[in-house]
Parts: C-alpha cells; structure tokens; sequence
C-alpha cells in the first residue's frame, strides 16, 4: 500500500471509522470527494471481501463511477427514497456541526440524498474543523437566473465570482446542467438563517449550507474524533 501524506491519512482515518456503522441490510448515501472517496473504496472492500450486503445511492457521476468499480451494489432514490445512513465530506464544519459542501459541484445531490437518509454522517479531516464557518459558500443557479441571484446575493452581502473549469474554457457546469458561483459572505455567524434567506431566492437551485449533520467524525494521523449534533 502506498504512503499516504498526512492530510490523506487522516482523511482515511476518518471515513473508514464512519463506515464502522454500515451494517448489512443497509442503504447508503454515497457523497462525493476525496474523503468520501476513501469510504467508497473502504465500503467496497467490505462488501467484495467480507460479503456485507449493501446498496448505495450516488450523489454524483463520479461517486457513482466509483462505487461501480469497488464493487457496491447501486440503487436510487426512486426505488429507495429512504436511506439508513449518508455519508458525505465537507469543506468546512463549525463548532455547531453546520457545514458548507459543493467543492466538488455535486451540492444540490448531496443536499437532497442527506436529507433522506435517517442520519447524515460528515467526514472530515482537522484542517476542515473551524469554530465559525468562514468559507465560500457555493451556489448552483440556472444560468437563465444568473444575474438576478448575483444581484440578490449581493443584497445579503456576498461577493460572487463564477466558478471556472479547469482544462476548459468557461465555466463548471453540474451534473445537473447548471452554473455554480462561490459567494464570499465573510465569517457566517447565523448559518440557519443564511440558509433559509438563499433557499428564497428565485433561480437559485441549491447552496451549500447544510444545517441537517447528525455527527461529525474529524480525523487526524493518529485518531479521529466524533461530535455529535446536540438536539
């Protein structure tokens, strides 16, 4: 097995942790990234190795390529609209357990396939741990409503920038067919009222505050730790 650097190790550290409540019988969301990119594989081999009799629902192409190739069985959210656990990663998780997803542009999948399961496992590595959530927030728009959700976000104090492809000219364009901004709101003090004022917005499909985590497993190189929503 190659060496993995320390942020992959604790990547790992962590998913594979999370996946210690996959038990047979299960339905699983399947998020999108790096980190849960290591719980597919792990899931995967539970599955080929150890005969753990699972399906997955993918939040993304990429996921869903993935777990085809590890070996999980796949199913979807029309023939399974409810799941037993998802697990997904994150770009940054606050000490309350909010979140902002969509490095990875498959937000509004995630959202929706989170918000069907009956508990939503976030995987994270430390560096993604923060006491006030402070990133950008991505946003999927229909790029018909563009301009109107860049001027409704700026009334709610953002700075957006449309998120560019690499290896293209123009923009990211999500698996579902639209543009994604990434809006700079500063520190976000009051995430859940974030939330429900982009959720208005006209065009807007989906943001990248997620307020819905059941509990957070945060690796390191030599442990992982687990933070549990308090109800």
């Amino acid at each position: 097995m190659k060496n993995l650097s320390g942020s992959e190790e604790a990547k790992r550290n962590a998913a594979e942790k999370a996946c210690e409540l996959v038990t047979d019988g299960m339905v699983v969301g399947l998020g999108t990234g790096s980190t849960t990119a290591h719980a597919i594989k792990y899931l995967g081999r539970k599955v080929v190795e150890d005969g753990l009799k699972i399906k997955g629902v993918p939040t993304s192409y990429a996921s869903e390529a993935l777990a085809i190739e590890c070996g999980i069985p796949l199913t979807s959210l029309t023939e399974s609209p409810e799941l037993d656990i998802a697990i997904d990663g994150a770009d940054q998780v606050d000490a309350a357990l909010n979140v902002i997803k969509g490095g990875g542009a498959a937000h509004t999948r995630e959202k929706i396939v989170s918000m069907s399961a009956a508990k939503f496992v976030v995987i994270i590595d430390d560096k993604k741990y923060t006491d006030v959530l402070a990133r950008s927030v991505p946003i999927e728009v229909i790029p018909y409503a563009r301009r109107l959700v860049e001027k409704e976000l700026s009334k709610l104090g953002g700075k957006c920038t449309v998120r560019s492809g690499t290896g293209k000219d123009g923009p990211v364009i999500s698996d579902n067919g639209n543009m994604i901004l990434d809006c700079e709101f500063g520190r976000i003090l009051e995430p859940a009222a974030l939330s429900v004022k982009l959720s208005r917005i006209p065009g807007l499909v989906e943001h990248g505050i997620f307020t819905n985590a059941s509990m957070v497993y945060i690796g390191y190189e030599d442990k992982v730790e687990v933070r549990s929503r308090k109800m």
